[in-house]
């Protein structure tokens, strides 16, 4: 799963030159690469796992959560691979990122696909960004729900739209960051608070003693496991960045070795998600929120610590998930208004007008669950599974052997699984959104 396919390939002299080649100029080390994968991967998700738990059961939930975890991690290798043997095939010092990997992997496969590469490309541009800037908006509903709690407790009993307008600008600032590399300080502070906030609330979730495992539901029934299904995958939220972040590295082989930055970093992550899905739902119960930080108590100074270290960590990180969606649109948006003279004053405004928009969409749907799922199970599914098993089939269908049995069948069976979770989980994620605006 961890296999490189670099080594062997010989690095282009100048693949330092973003312009010819789409890598950018300033390059990551290991632990730069590993802080941006960690931050881009825990967010709002990871305090989402308690209410991914209590739909999918307390015995249930942490197998599939490893199990999703393991496929998840295998479906990034294989988009890795898939790029570089795309890069090799077409003989190119150019650097891919997720749409431009299907295309090329379409274009160099076998005949029946290749008309169909401009098109993939235009599909996955569109899931990438909906799936990016969905994280942004549910960014915002994060920091506002614990915010809103904190000001409500020190008799501020402002309205939710009114503390989140005020996280408008704070957001708007960071996010003109453009370098990756220079994204890696911001992602720090984030993993930091995260870590801060994790910490204090499971140390809440131990402090008066766990109920027993048999006071919780084993397992759930099939809606229930839809909505479990839809928000593992938003929280395993980050591969729209695994290119990216391989792509900005001074020594890409790093990234998929058996050590490298994806193999650490997702497997502390999976870990993560398992240990905090399972004691905040055998904690809290039925009770468990959309986000673990408000179920810990606002009266105490622990708590607000947990609400202020956690709104920081997704604070700061809501310029890492929205550096991929500016990176695919831009371009198209700085040709269609002819900036060209004035590049940086463009990007600047174009950065800010797309954070209002996220600002506009979390203020129209404040449901943080609901959300949560329903992005989920729409895109993070296809980009996660779905797509990644669809390349590597196309790229070994023009060998002489073909995928071979094994891989087919195991392909196969992903990209049924991710089908699956797609429409029930979108259903379910529908059904609920109506029932809870409209009935």
């Amino acid at each position: 799963m961890g296999v490189s396919l670099e080594r062997g390939v010989k690095k282009p002299q100048n693949e330092k030159v973003d312009d010819v080649h789409g890598m950018p100029k300033h390059l990551m080390t290991y632990g730069e690469t590993l802080m941006n994968l960690f931050k881009g991967m825990c967010g709002a998700g990871l305090f989402a796992m308690g209410d991914a738990f209590r739909n999918g059961g307390i015995i249930v939930a942490p197998v599939l959560t490893v199990v999703l975890g393991a496929i998840a991690i295998h479906c990034e290798h294989l988009l890795v691979q898939c790029s570089w043997k795309a890069r090799e095939k077409l003989n190119t010092p150019n650097y891919f990122d997720y749409p431009e990997t299907a295309q090329r992997c379409f274009e160099v496969g076998p005949l029946i696909f290749r008309k169909f590469a401009g098109f993939m490309r235009n599909i996955i541009q569109i899931l990438v960004c909906v799936t990016q800037l969905g994280f942004c908006c549910i960014y915002f509903v994060f920091i506002t729900e614990n915010m809103e709690q904190l000001f409500h407790h020190y008799g501020l009993n402002w309205d939710s739209s009114v503390i989140m307008a005020l996280m408008l600008l704070p957001i708007i600032i960071p996010s003109l960051i453009t370098n990756l590399k220079y994204l890696a300080p911001v992602s720090m502070l984030a993993n930091i608070c995260l870590s801060i906030g994790l910490v204090v609330t499971m140390v809440c979730a131990f402090k008066d003693g766990l109920p027993s495992p048999s006071e919780r539901h084993y397992y759930t029934n099939g809606s229930q496991m839809a909505l479990y299904f839809g928000t593992v995958l938003f929280s395993f939220e980050g591969i729209a960045l695994v290119l990216p972040l391989r792509n900005s590295m001074k020594k890409p082989e790093k990234f998929s070795g058996p050590l490298g930055v994806l193999n650490v970093g997702m497997a502390v992550i999976a870990f993560l998600f398992t240990f905090t899905g399972f004691f905040g739902y055998l904690k809290w119960g039925e009770e468990v929120a959309g986000s673990l930080t408000l179920n810990v108590p606002i009266d105490t100074w622990y708590g607000q610590l947990v609400k202020i270290s956690a709104s920081l960590g997704v604070f700061f990180g809501y310029p890492l998930q929205f550096y991929v969606p500016v990176k695919i649109m831009w371009p198209g948006v700085k040709k269609v208004f002819k900036v060209q003279k004035h590049p940086l004053i463009g990007e600047i405004i174009f950065r800010a007008c797309l954070v209002v928009c996220t600002f506009g969409i979390a203020e129209a749907v404040p449901k943080l669950g609901l959300f949560i799922s329903l992005i989920g199970s729409l895109c993070s599914t296809a980009l996660a599974l779905i797509i990644p098993s669809l390349l590597e089939l196309i790229m070994k269908s023009d060998t002489p052997k073909g995928p071979g049995k094994s891989i087919f069948i195991k392909n196969s069976l992903i990209i049924l699984l991710g089908f699956l979770g797609t429409v029930t989980g979108t259903y379910q994620s529908f059904s609920d959104i109506i029932a809870e605006f409209f009935s």
